[in-house]
């Protein structure tokens, strides 16, 4: 959706499923993304709404069976990651695209040192011998802002805090230095101060090294300070995109508009409750059409219908919206 000589990754019509015993589950559906050279990207949605299946396909760990990543094309530097083997795609991550995973309490192997898991990577991927990867390894952990490195290269996850991990995942992931670093709710289970640590350090730490940022988040509030672009999915399908300004001062997305409600402000009297979205995210087996009709407070007829076919159309340079809800909001 975007034109840019600095494109890193580009994900065109992308497309996986899980299968079941009755119809297969259409996670990600049709999404198309694009990534530039040092920017942060938002992928903002409730959960069930396509975006860890998203990183999972960029990452090609999709767990098959029972899922599958079945069209579309990954494109790293106009090279198509589906298309290349899994020896090809293990010197791939890690290296050229980093993951910060859900859940620091269990991300961490329990059985290996904090050292051992970062070396191992450093060991992989640049070569280098287990004396100059332990020292490598006590240097991240100083730039990650982890206390006492040189101890807690010799501690397991256990011993160590919520946010202290987490600071130990970001480290594993800019190891290597990679293109791309994936950060999908890194600040997952950590307290409101933890958390505005980590995301400082994750922006902080990608400026310096250049490296572009996927943030995925269910928190609009969250993109509002450290992305650039959003893209706002629902349902399997990305159905709102667009710089920071549009998409918090011009939302044409009624999903993208009750997102927004849901997010608290200074601004709002304590004494008044908060807007919500009403209804749940939709079977994603078995709904033709717009995907958010069953959900959405002023459907149009065609939309009620299911008459028209989810695509993205630019109002505007830069700023997309479902075609099935521009004039619903």
């Amino acid at each position: 959706m975007t034109n840019n000589s600095e494109n890193l990754l580009k994900l065109k019509n992308l497309r996986t499923i899980f299968r079941t015993s009755e119809d297969p589950v259409i996670a990600v559906n049709d999404v198309s993304i694009n990534i530039n050279k040092g920017e942060i990207v938002g992928i903002v949605g409730e959960s069930g709404c396509g975006k860890s299946v998203t990183a999972l396909s960029i990452m090609r760990l999709v767990p098959n069976p029972p899922g599958e990543i079945v069209s579309g094309e990954i494109l790293l530097e106009g090279n198509n990651l589906l298309s290349v083997n899994e020896s090809e795609m293990e010197k791939i991550r890690g290296k050229e695209i980093g993951m910060i995973f859900q859940e620091p309490m269990t991300s961490l192997n329990p059985v290996l040192t904090i050292g051992k898991q970062i070396t191992e990577i450093l060991e992989l991927h640049q070569r280098v011998d287990p004396k100059e990867a332990i020292i490598e390894a006590v240097r991240l952990l100083t730039i990650v802002g982890l206390p006492d490195p040189e101890i807690r290269v010799n501690e397991y996850p256990h011993q160590l805090s919520g946010g202290q991990r987490q600071r130990v995942m970001i480290a594993i992931a800019l190891s290597c230095n990679p293109k791309i670093l994936i950060a999908d709710e890194p600040t997952t289970a950590l307290d409101v101060t933890i958390q505005a640590q980590i995301l400082e350090l994750i922006k902080d730490l990608t400026t310096k090294m250049g490296t572009a940022v996927i943030l995925i988040t269910h928190n609009l509030g969250i993109l509002a300070r450290y992305a650039d672009r959003i893209y706002v999915m629902y349902g399997g399908h990305v159905v709102e995109s667009g710089n920071i300004i549009d998409i918090y001062n011009n939302p044409k997305h009624p999903y993208t508009v009750g997102l927004l409600n849901s997010v608290p402000t200074l601004e709002v009297n304590s004494d008044v409750e908060l807007s919500t979205i009403p209804g749940e995210v939709h079977d994603l087996s078995s709904i033709k059409g717009c995907v958010y009709r069953s959900r959405c407070a002023k459907p149009t007829n065609d939309c009620k219908e299911g008459n028209i076919e989810m695509e993205l159309i630019e109002i505007k340079p830069g700023h997309w919206v479902d075609q099935c809800c521009v004039n619903c909001k």
